[in-house]
């Protein structure tokens, strides 16, 4: 498997693998990442894709977002979204993804990653409950066990405060969950 930076021609394949992966809330996270990812500059974000056999089987996309900390605003990372084509989940590609990531960020220095996922999940990654750490999430429609992140060495004890998502995940109504919602 190889994991590389998301290029122009990948994207009808990552559109696919989220509309796969996500059912009937598939065009929405579809949709978010064709709009983040217009918001990708160098250094600022990443997009990277899992490919088997030249074929793409996994994205996930990290980005800037900001933490509203008492001293000033932070910029601080975003996990979201994470998918894998139906037929290769549960295979390693998720977590290959997420490391991989993990990884290029904690190189610049980012202080914080945060994410809305599954606690059953992610805690292999490093991720903690964001209130236990002193982080407010942006909407209480996160599930507080949902609501996670994670600490690299460019954190500072003062780095405290409330998660402020990029109007993307607002406009594309990717914030929490819906009535209805199973995901956490």
């Amino acid at each position: 498997m190889e994991l590389r930076e998301e290029q122009a021609g990948d994207r009808e394949a990552v559109r696919a693998i989220h509309l796969g992966a996500f059912g009937d809330h598939g065009p929405v996270v579809a949709g978010l990442v064709d709009a983040l990812r217009e918001t990708l500059t160098p250094g600022r974000g990443l997009s990277l894709v899992a490919e088997r056999a030249g074929e793409v089987v996994g994205h996930v996309m990290f980005t800037r977002n900001l933490l509203d900390a008492p001293r000033r605003l932070v910029d601080v990372q975003v996990l979201s979204p994470l998918a894998v084509r139906p037929g290769y989940q549960r295979q390693g590609v998720g977590s290959a993804l997420v490391r991989s990531g993990l990884e290029i960020l904690a190189e610049r220095a980012v202080p914080l990653v945060f994410l809305e996922g599954d606690p059953a999940y992610y805690p292999r990654f490093g991720f903690t409950p964001g209130a236990e750490s002193g982080f407010r999430k942006p909407s209480l429609r996160i599930p507080d066990a949902a609501f996670q992140v994670l600490r690299f060495p460019a954190y500072e004890a003062w780095m405290t405060g409330t998660l402020v998502y990029s109007q993307l995940f607002w406009q594309h109504d990717a914030v929490g969950l819906r009535d209805g919602d199973q995901s956490v």
